[in-house]
């Protein structure tokens, strides 16, 4: 090296034992923090798609919307209903009709002859049923031919308030296929201070 020529090496200084064990815990709780935080994250989205699953295929929840049900249900109710095909007299259903979904009552299966007389009074099979959710009797928006048989695999449906409700009394609505029924009404979750099962 020339005299004119100076290089100034200056000392490379290490981090201290202390420095570097700090770094490291920084970085395993950035990295633990990252994964759990995906985790977390993943979590709840498989559980809002079960819980959405759930919701539409085997408890679908309903809001309701008009009086066909009063007194039994109130328009805005909102109830959850069980994704089932088996039904029996006096179970309150949730079913398809024209991209609409109504809720009525089961009054009778297929094979069962249904007789309403001038009163409201309903028979299945010549039994007069006892109704005690209904307030009030009546025959109701009628056109079809009593007594009446309900066809192979539908079942006939009343609406709780009989002077007002079309249902299977009227061609119009006619006989539920069970091909159309949504499930079968368990709860009633809103109004909170009407919340309870359905019978």
């Amino acid at each position: 090296m020339g005299d004119k020529e100076t290089l100034n090496i200056k000392e490379l200084e290490l981090p201290s034992m202390e420095l570097l064990e700090a770094e490291l815990k920084k970085e395993r709780y950035k990295s633990n923090y990252g994964r759990a935080l995906k985790s977390t994250v993943f979590s709840l989205m498989v559980v809002a798609a079960v819980a959405v699953l759930i919701a539409v295929l085997l408890l679908p929840v309903l809001q309701i919307s008009g009086t066909s049900m009063t007194n039994t249900l109130q328009n805005e109710d909102i109830v959850v209903a069980v994704n089932s095909s088996k039904f029996k007299t006096g179970d309150v259903i949730a079913f398809y009709y024209n991209n609409n979904i109504l809720i009525k009552r089961v009054i009778a299966s297929s094979g069962d002859w249904v007789d309403i007389d001038e009163d409201g009074n309903v028979y299945v099979n010549e039994v007069k049923l006892d109704e005690p959710y209904i307030n009030e009797k009546a025959l109701g928006d009628c056109n079809i031919t009593l007594p009446y048989q309900v066809p192979d695999k539908k079942c006939f449906v009343m609406g709780d308030h009989r002077a007002t409700s079309i249902d299977s009394r009227n061609s119009a609505v006619g006989c539920v296929s069970s091909d159309a029924v949504v499930g079968k009404i368990l709860v009633r979750v809103w109004p909170l201070s009407e919340i309870g099962i359905i019978k």
